[in-house]
């Protein structure tokens, strides 16, 4: 299975659509681009693997695996990019500005929920991070 998410840069933020097979499943938010500065900045675009984890804290996330010159990226809920990641990738409802918006958990419930089968069976789960063709 593969996950698509078009990215658009700001220089306060990122702003993003996750999809798959061409649907949108949610939209995206995260940190502004800084050279992948630990920390400071989002990833690189890319193809990426992966992997379902749980924590107390996050609940079911999920972490990408082999980003260039970083550990531990994640997609797990925030709607706020500046306060709230450090990297990692935010799924939201609905976008309320550049970096920010609301309803992340349900967002993050819907993934979890679209991407279970292919957990479950073990099959592969990539995402493809590019920016967004205006």
């Amino acid at each position: 299975m593969e996950l698509e998410l078009q990215r658009r840069y700001y220089p306060q933020g990122t702003n993003g659509t996750l999809a798959c097979n061409g649907l949108t499943i949610c939209a995206t938010i995260e940190l502004p681009w800084k050279n992948n500065g630990t920390r400071i900045s989002c990833i690189p675009e890319g193809r990426y693997s992966l992997i379902k984890r749980y924590s107390p804290h996050l609940k079911d996330h999920l972490m990408l695996e082999d980003v260039p010159d970083r550990q531990y990226i994640l997609i797990h809920p925030a709607n706020n990019a500046l306060l709230e990641l450090e990297g990692c990738i935010a799924p939201v409802s609905l976008i309320t500005g550049i970096g920010q918006g609301i309803q992340s958990v349900l967002a993050m419930k819907k993934i979890i929920s679209l991407l279970a089968q292919a957990f479950d069976n073990n099959q592969p789960v990539f995402i493809i991070i590019k920016k967004e063709i205006v």
